[in-house]
């Protein structure tokens, strides 16, 4: 598998993972590719690519991309694009150890993720007036609703709410939403409904239990995925991945590089570890990716070892060190019940 360390605490998360792979055992091999963030050569960036589609998938932290000149693209979407991974997925769901305003939240958000205000496609028409270009094809918009409700069909989902603006984006989100209606009524086992994005952002902060599975466009998703990760403890708990239809990309759900508390052993390694394990599950590794899954559960939820974020006193490695603890004792418990 690909490893992209990433920036900010993207390198100390991604040797947390390396340490919880070898005592999970997981028969991984891990191919490191470090980009320069200050580089004005996307050689980096299209080798990392290069080691993604031969390796089928990876595991990255937030890329930075501080060239600002004309032409200078994102090299998170770019990657994104070249490997067309079209659909985001987070599982935002509440950890019972966790203190938060809102408890029971389990919602599936699924995200356009090579389109929309994300095309990168702007330029400047005369001095001072700027068009940045929005695209949404029916393809695409079919394509992940199609994915959307077959997933929501597969985790016995019962409801998917369509997020859009087609009340002011009448022909771009108007595709959107009618595209995803059509599909929609494949699946009449599943309740569907649409809401405005405006509306969806105070519904999901007034009372989140109301949604199941969201399907929605990419900046949507970008922001929804963000308020998810605030109603359930933090940016430091949530893992993201992102499918294609031949490769998968898994990282940290908030997309955040968290470069002013880099090195300073507070930061939450939760996020990237829980993509660790989705990453394993995705590579059909489910025994070893249940061992990090088991062990991350129990030290948030039964130890109760939190980082300053979620208002705790534990540093990265106190969590990370008890994450082990719990996979070697449930590893000697299974090795036990084996004789």
């Amino acid at each position: 598998m690909t490893m992209l360390p990433g920036d900010g605490i993207g390198p100390e998360m991604m040797n947390y993972v390396k340490e919880v792979f070898r005592y999970a055992g997981a028969p991984v091999d891990l191919e490191e590719i470090t980009l320069d963030p200050n580089s004005d050569s996307e050689d980096d960036l299209y080798n990392a690519i290069t080691s993604i589609k031969r390796n089928g998938v990876g595991i990255k932290g937030n890329i930075e991309t501080r060239v600002n000149r004309p032409g200078s693209i994102s090299r998170n979407v770019e990657l994104r694009n070249q490997l067309d991974l079209f659909a985001y997925i987070l599982n935002c769901k509440s950890f019972p150890g966790i203190h938060t305003r809102h408890k029971d939240v389990d919602i599936l958000i699924i995200r356009q993720n090579t389109e929309g205000e994300y095309a990168m496609l702007e330029h400047e028409n005369v001095s001072g007036v700027v068009e940045s270009l929005k695209i949404v094809t029916r393809e695409n918009s079919e394509r992940l609703a199609r994915y959307g409700f077959d997933l929501a069909t597969k985790l016995g989902r019962k409801k998917v709410t369509i997020v859009h603006k087609a009340n002011i984006m009448k022909i771009s989100d108007g595709l959107f939403l009618e595209t995803c209606s059509e599909v929609a009524k494949e699946y009449p086992h599943i309740e569907t409904n649409n809401m405005i994005i405006d509306n969806c952002c105070m519904q999901m902060v007034a009372k989140p239990q109301q949604f199941d599975v969201m399907i929605m466009t990419n900046l949507y998703g970008n922001i929804v995925s963000n308020v998810a990760c605030g109603l359930i403890g933090g940016p430091g708990l949530l893992s993201g991945q992102n499918i294609g239809e031949n490769y998968a990309v898994f990282e940290p759900g908030t997309r955040n590089s968290g470069a002013n508390i880099a090195g300073k052993n507070i930061a939450n390694p939760i996020a990237m570890l829980t993509a660790g394990a989705d990453l394993l599950q995705y590579l059909k590794l489910h025994h070893h990716a249940q061992l990090i899954y088991d062990a991350i559960y129990k030290t948030i939820n039964i130890d109760r070892i939190h980082t300053p974020d979620l208002r705790g006193q534990a540093t990265s490695i106190d969590v990370v060190q008890n994450i082990i603890r719990n996979i070697q004792e449930e590893t000697k418990a299974r090795n036990w019940a084996a004789l």
